[in-house]
Order: structure tokens, then C-alpha cells, then sequence
């Protein structure tokens, strides 16, 4: 009961057993991120996924981009523009999309969208969209709901890029986004 959110996918393997573990999170109905592996354990079985999450309502993906085409690439939409295609997609699976990149998309299933575009380009670096799946969770798990819990972590993880600078391995991450909320807040300032 006390376990209110989950992120799934980051290293976890794909195959049936992926699948599977998807299925179980998804059917405790708690809040959850699916990432990496529990995205691509569904590539071209886009229906399937959609199945599962429809009936949730407080699901998050987040694909980049060559998640995203692997995952929909047999629906109609995965070729159009990136704002459409997540659109689209967040209708279809009726969950929250993020798709990653310099210019995140943030989709939700009743039509509101967001584009983040703070993301510096080192950001693209292994793990670092692990550490967004955590933040999403992490706010989820206290209560956000999925659009405002993506938004608010896409742009935090963004500035904490920033702030980590050049060189930044996803470790760096965590540690830079703590000072980025000490500085937007105010905490420690004189």
C-alpha cells in the first residue's frame, strides 16, 4: 500500500518477462513511469501497451525518439510531426507522453501539450533520461498528477543539465537538479 509509485524500463531487459512486469505494475493502478526496456519490450505492439494503460490514468512514457518509432511504428501517426505524433499517442494509450529530446514534447491524453526546450545538448548522454524517469516517479509518488509531475521534471532536469555543464554523466544529475531548486527557491539565501 505504501509503495504509491512506479518507474519501470531503465535496464530492465526486454522479452516476455518485461511484458509481464509491465502488465503486473500496471494492473496495482499505481502512478507509473515506463521507460527504456518496458517501452521497447512492446515495439510495434503499440495496441497492446494501449490495452494495458487505457483504463489507468496516471501512466507516463517516456520514449525518445527512437523509442517512440520502434513502439508505434504500426500506427498511422508515428511519422508525423513530433508534436502530432505525441498527441496522438498520449490519446491512444491514454497516458502522458514525453518524448525526449532537444525540444521535449509533453503530451497528454486530453489534448494539452508542452515543449520543453531547455535541454542543452550534453543532456543526451547514457542514463540521463533514467534520471528524468526517477523525477517524474518522484513527483508522481508525492502526488502530482502525470502532465504537471512530466512538465515540472522535463524542465528541471533540463536546467540541471545546464547546471552540471559540459562532461556531465547522469550521476552528475541528481546533485545539480538539488542546487537548481536551492537557487529557484530561495532555501540558503540570504
Amino acid at each position: 500500500e505504501r509503495r504509491n509509485a512506479v518507474v519501470l524500463g531503465p535496464a530492465y531487459g526486454i522479452g516476455e518477462a518485461t511484458q509481464a512486469a509491465v502488465a503486473a505494475v500496471l494492473a496495482a493502478r499505481r502512478a507509473t513511469v515506463l521507460d527504456a526496456d518496458a517501452l521497447t519490450a512492446f515495439a510495434g505492439r503499440a495496441e497492446a501497451l494501449a490495452a494495458m494503460t487505457v483504463a489507468h490514468g496516471r501512466v507516463v512514457l517516456t520514449p525518445h525518439d527512437g523509442e517512440f518509432t520502434r513502439l508505434f511504428k504500426a500506427c498511422t501517426f508515428a511519422h508525423l510531426p513530433r508534436l502530432n505524433a505525441s498527441l496522438a499517442a498520449a490519446a491512444m494509450t491514454s497516458a502522458v507522453v514525453v518524448l525526449k529530446g532537444p525540444d521535449t514534447v509533453i503530451a497528454a491524453p486530453d489534448g494539452r501539450a508542452a515543449i520543453n526546450a531547455n535541454a542543452p545538448p550534453w543532456l543526451a548522454t547514457a542514463g540521463s533520461g533514467d534520471v528524468l524517469a526517477g523525477l517524474i516517479g518522484g513527483l508522481m509518488a508525492q502526488g502530482l498528477a502525470p502532465f504537471d509531475a512530466a512538465c515540472a521534471s522535463v524542465w528541471l532536469h533540463g536546467a540541471a543539465g545546464t547546471e552540471a555543464g559540459r562532461g556531465l554523466i547522469a550521476d552528475d544529475l541528481p546533485e545539480a537538479a538539488a542546487r537548481v531548486l536551492k537557487q529557484r527557491s530561495g532555501i540558503g539565501a540570504r
